[in-house]
């Protein structure tokens, strides 16, 4: 070949090299199982969250965000679709039925009768376009990373995967994938050496098992925060929170150590919210699995140096619908018709809609043919104004062993209302002062619903 030949080939693939260096590599970072409340930035009084904070302050964020589900694999779902709850699907973490006690989330995927009902649960939703897909199909290495419920990654379009999905091996919700953060990132870096090597962009889903239980913080944390909290439940989950922390700092290093900042888009997202009960381990009402404030709201950031002003947006309504078109929007990616989220940074956009909804069901799905059954409530939020509408009573149905009851008209089915930005933890119910404003936004949710 001339050196003539060859300057003229340069030529003509220049423009296709540096088309494929230009597009923005992109980084999904998930939070499990920690209230909105719990930064630093976020006012809270003991909690220190320095590199999350540096992040908030770099990026645009939504102090009024919010997800589809105060449940962790509803709302995953919903994340990496880009739509809500009752059009992919997933309803609950787990397929069960109230009448097999000897079942639970890890033995129904492995028992013969119900394996194959998982199977089908599996294959319905990786029919759905996804953004791991969407950037697959656009050239991406796609890296699943954490927490992921909906069997082998690669089903859904990832390239690369930390989760083997095997329920012989305790395939659930990651298995292997659930290492990472707390034992470090190297899967992550290894993943970044694969991606420069092949000249290829990125997308990274890291969804770490933190500040998940188990609360098992570095024993200099868990004497940190006991000087500050004397309640050791609350003391172990402030650890937890603030070594979340301390790995997004070291996975944040680990872009800029490698000159990638610049052209990588970073999000924030919670899955669902936590608040630290004081005398157990576990989680305290009206947060995880409930749909008030602390089950579902969450801070959203969008972080893309050049592209993005920072700003700390305090009134703005976004939902984590909003995430999957956004990043498509911005590696000029065609959004598929099945994401009705909005572009994150058209704050027009955002502004003109106004408000959103969300869906709560019960832990476990009953039914595969009809997967709302375990519906206990709807939510929308409007402006200032937020609505629950109860479809039957938790509590009822906790006393009922777990038996869908499908009663309505009990107490604790009755409509909540609040006013969140003079109350914003829905100390006081003005449903019965308002009835005007319940009728207005339950027609709001029937009309989103049947959309």
């Amino acid at each position: 070949m001339t050196k003539r030949l060859v300057n003229l080939l340069t030529l003509l693939l220049l423009p296709l090299i540096a088309t494929a260096q230009e597009k923005p590599n992109v980084l999904l970072i998930i939070s499990d199982d920690q209230s909105w409340t719990d930064y630093s930035f976020m006012g809270h009084p003991q909690i220190e969250t320095p590199h999350l904070d540096k992040l908030a302050a770099e990026s645009l964020t939504y102090t009024r965000g919010y997800v589809t589900s105060p449940l962790c694999r509803p709302s995953l779902a919903s994340i990496l679709t880009g739509q809500h709850t009752h059009k992919h699907g997933i309803t609950g973490n787990d397929l069960k039925s109230p009448k097999r006690k000897d079942l639970n989330g890890m033995t129904s995927r492995r028992h013969p009768d119900w394996a194959p009902k998982n199977e089908q649960l599996y294959a319905g939703f990786v029919k759905h376009p996804n953004v791991a897909r969407a950037l697959n199909d656009a050239g991406y290495l796609t890296l699943q990373t954490g927490k992921y419920w909906e069997g082998k990654p690669q089903r859904a379009g990832f390239t690369h995967a930390m989760t083997h999905a095997d329920p012989a091996r305790g395939g659930r919700h990651g298995d292997s994938g659930l290492k990472v953060s707390r034992e470090g990132i190297q899967p992550i870096k290894d993943f970044l050496d694969e991606s420069k090597s092949s000249n290829k962009p990125f997308f990274i889903w890291h969804a770490p098992f933190l500040p998940h239980t188990p609360h098992n913080p570095p024993k200099e944390l868990m004497e940190k925060y006991l000087k500050r909290e004397p309640n050791k439940f609350r003391a172990r989950y402030f650890a937890m929170v603030d070594w979340f922390d301390q790995t997004c700092g070291e996975l944040l290093s680990e872009l800029d150590n490698r000159n990638l900042a610049k052209n990588t888009i970073v999000l924030y997202v919670t899955d669902n919210g936590w608040i630290q009960d004081t005398e157990s381990a576990r989680f305290a009402p009206l947060s995880k699995q409930d749909p008030h404030e602390g089950g579902i709201r969450t801070p959203i950031m969008l972080k893309w140096p050049g592209n993005v002003t920072p700003e700390m947006d305090k009134t703005t309504l976004v939902s984590s619908i909003d995430l999957a078109p956004t990043i498509l929007k911005a590696c000029n990616i065609a959004v598929p018709p099945t994401m009705t989220g909005l572009d994150l940074r058209d704050k027009a956009a955002l502004q003109t809609r106004n408000a959103i909804h969300g869906y709560d069901g019960n832990h476990d799905i009953f039914d595969l043919e009809n997967r709302t059954s375990n519906m206990e409530t709807r939510y929308i939020i409007e402006g200032d104004w937020k609505l629950l509408e109860h479809h039957f009573s938790p509590t009822l149905f906790r006393a009922h062993n777990g038996v869908f009851t499908g009663k309505a008209d009990n107490k604790e089915g009755k409509p909540e209302l609040y006013n969140l930005i003079k109350d914003p933890h829905e100390k006081v119910n003005l449903a019965a002062q308002n009835p005007d404003q319940v009728k207005a936004l339950q027609a709001k949710i029937l009309k989103w619903w049947n959309s």
